[in-house]
């Protein structure tokens, strides 16, 4: 779908036939739970434009740096087997060394740009200069060190000749890709101004008077409802309050909140971040007219304006790739070794009581999408409850006798594994909880302030909560207090390493069964 501004989407609303793509995209996004608020007929149109998963600058650089180092040093060895050249140790290794050098010479002559990978003769001609300077190099190395023979350089020429064509093939598939990218606003930081007014116009001002920014504006949210705050700033419409705007966060793909208030109003900017900082995004404080002067480095810079970080996104860019890899091959062995055990539970399920083997439930995931998490049937058919309404407790009649076991064990989870595969849950994060999970008559999102905080990464199919303790029945408020602690605190310290303690820790954390039923 192509992207439209929504300068141009506020000048045609009046127009709702003009609209049509743009309404039909939103009706492919999800029901949104309960805790949002409802957004204005304009801000959902405009939601609905964002709607597609931007792309990670970073990210795409990254990858095509992997992409060059793989290609360069794949063409090198295949030059060395085409030479009937030896496969010693000395040879791979100036292939592989010569594949790095000819990445960090491309970055040093900005190579690696998103501005270059949008013009193909410009970004073509700094990686070849980059390859052609490394074999000048090499060659006058080798001639210095006397070490000048006929065979070598042949293959070399065949490696030199074999890169231009490589440089030449992915970067003019790069750049149409690169074009389309941009065309539908997929290479754009998607970011949304909090607070209007004058301060606002100058953010906005600013941000749009950098060359080169990739900073896309989505529209305003403002509580005020005065002259302090008026419906347009800069041709940007003002879209709703700040309850809409958490509301507006969870149905598009935002990257940046940027705080339009002075830093002097602590009391007003205190009270927004309490409301916003549970959605997955980077929020900024704009500071550029502020008279509080601190040093340089406590400012990240967008061109010359400057932002205090205040919060950023967990587990962006490569963090996110990585967790995720690390999801897909250890999810994918656990499932291989546990396979004896859920098949033997299934058949233990199915030969006691009737009903299906499996059990989905509705369960809130990553940023608060719902998302049916599969378990082991543990209930009898005619008394499941799809809603969680009532928690299980010890003796609990609605229980099977095998379903006691699989609860106790845990291995009601174990399939579990299958969302961990297609993306919705992680090996290691904050469980899911059921979206009607309640204690004492009281939804948790009303027990424990912040509650959503716990969604800014996927779920967990186990979690440091677990691992201290929290699991099973949640009967007071200061359980589930306690478990949110811990989420919160494993999403601030995530690393890898953590998840492994977390993995291994927790089949010994499971002999502890005194509150599973």
């Amino acid at each position: 779908m192509k992207q439209l501004d929504p300068k141009t989407l506020y000048r045609q609303s009046v127009d709702l036939g003009a609209l049509d793509e743009a309404a039909d995209a939103f009706d492919a996004v999800p029901e949104q739970p309960r805790f949002t608020a409802p957004l204005s007929e304009q801000a959902r149109e405009v939601a609905a434009l964002f709607s597609d998963r931007p792309i990670s600058r970073r990210l795409l650089a990254g990858a095509v740096r992997a992409l060059d180092f793989a290609a360069l040093g794949g063409l090198g060895v295949a030059t060395l087997w085409l030479t009937g050249s030896d496969f010693d140790a000395m040879r791979l290794g100036a292939v592989a060394i010569g594949a790095a050098l000819a990445v960090v010479l491309a970055q040093a002559a900005e190579g690696y740009q998103i501005s270059a990978f949008r013009d193909f003769a410009f970004q073509l001609g700094r990686v070849v200069a980059a390859w052609a300077m490394l074999f000048a190099g090499a060659a006058a190395l080798a001639f210095f060190a006397g070490r000048v023979e006929a065979g070598e350089g042949a293959a070399a020429a065949r490696w030199f000749v074999g890169g231009l064509l490589w440089f030449a093939a992915s970067r003019l598939v790069l750049t149409r890709l690169v074009e389309g990218w941009t065309r539908d606003g997929r290479l754009e930081r998607r970011a949304v101004i909090v607070g209007g007014g004058k301060l606002a116009e100058e953010v906005i001002r600013g941000l749009e008077a950098q060359p080169g920014n990739d900073i896309r504006i989505c529209g305003i949210f403002d509580d005020r409802t005065d002259e302090r705050s008026p419906a347009m700033v800069e041709g940007y419409p003002k879209l709703g309050t700040i309850p809409e705007l958490v509301e507006f966060g969870r149905i598009t793909k935002l990257d940046m909140l940027i705080v339009a208030l002075p830093i002097s109003a602590a009391v007003r900017v205190q009270q927004l971040l309490h409301k916003l900082w549970v959605l997955p995004v980077d929020i900024r404080l704009s500071a550029h007219a502020d008279k509080l002067k601190f040093r340089p480095r406590n400012y990240t810079y967008e061109g010359s304006l400057p932002f205090i970080d205040v919060v950023d996104k967990p587990l962006a860019d490569w963090d996110a790739v990585t967790k995720r890899a690390f999801d897909l091959v250890v999810g994918t062995l656990a499932l291989v070794a546990l396979a004896p055990v859920m098949v033997g539970a299934a058949i233990a399920v199915k030969a006691t009581s009737k009903g299906p083997v499996f059990f989905r439930q509705k369960r809130f995931g990553f940023n608060n999408e719902v998302i049916s998490v599969w378990k082991f049937r543990s209930m009898f058919t005619d008394r499941c409850d799809f809603e969680v309404k009532q928690a299980v407790t010890k003796g609990d009649p609605r229980v099977t006798p095998v379903g006691r076991f699989i609860r106790k064990t845990s291995i009601d989870e174990l399939p579990q594994l299958f969302n961990v595969l297609m993306g919705e849950l992680s090996l290691v994060g904050p469980r899911p909880h059921a979206v009607n999970a309640q204690t004492e008559n009281h939804l948790w999102d009303t027990v424990v302030d912040g509650y959503f905080a716990r969604h800014k990464v996927k779920p967990g199919v186990t979690g440091w909560a677990q691992i201290n303790g929290w699991r099973g029945e949640i009967d007071t408020p200061e359980k589930i207090r306690r478990r949110v602690e811990h989420d919160i605190y494993y999403i601030e310290n995530w690393s890898i390493l953590f998840d492994l303690k977390i993995l291994a820790l927790t089949p010994f954390r499971l002999l502890d069964t005194r509150n599973a039923y």
